[in-house]
């Protein structure tokens, strides 16, 4: 899978990836937690993720809960990984697993409990 792209597509579809998942990550944490809590993993993800939603503030509808924001700009990231960027780069789009961020992650769980 790797191979198919090359290296800078692989970087930009994980750091996009990466992005796309802390959003989504800091979204099913504020089910549990508040914002200003002071648990350890919810300070670093609204501090790695405010930077990112100041940015798309702008594109932000003002009707939207706070606690929803992270899960409407991660949907952006998505959209970009699976429309815009193979469209760029002349990929068809082949299907959620065909992200290499979420293959490599499937291949690895495979791995690990696929075996048995």
């Amino acid at each position: 899978m790797l191979g198919a792209f090359p290296i800078w597509v692989i970087a930009i579809d994980y750091i996009l990836g990466v992005i796309m998942w802390t959003l989504i990550g800091r979204a099913a944490m504020n089910v549990f937690l508040p914002e200003d809590s002071s648990f350890f993993f919810m300070r670093v993800f609204v501090r790695a993720t405010n930077p990112i939603l100041r940015v798309f503030r702008p594109l932000t509808p003002g009707f939207l809960l706070d606690p929803l924001v992270p899960l409407y700009v991660a949907w952006f990231f998505f959209m970009i990984r699976f429309y815009l960027m193979p469209w760029l780069l002349g990929y068809s789009v082949m299907g959620m697993l065909s992200f290499p961020l979420e293959s490599e992650v499937a291949a690895m769980i495979y791995q690990a409990f696929g075996n048995r």
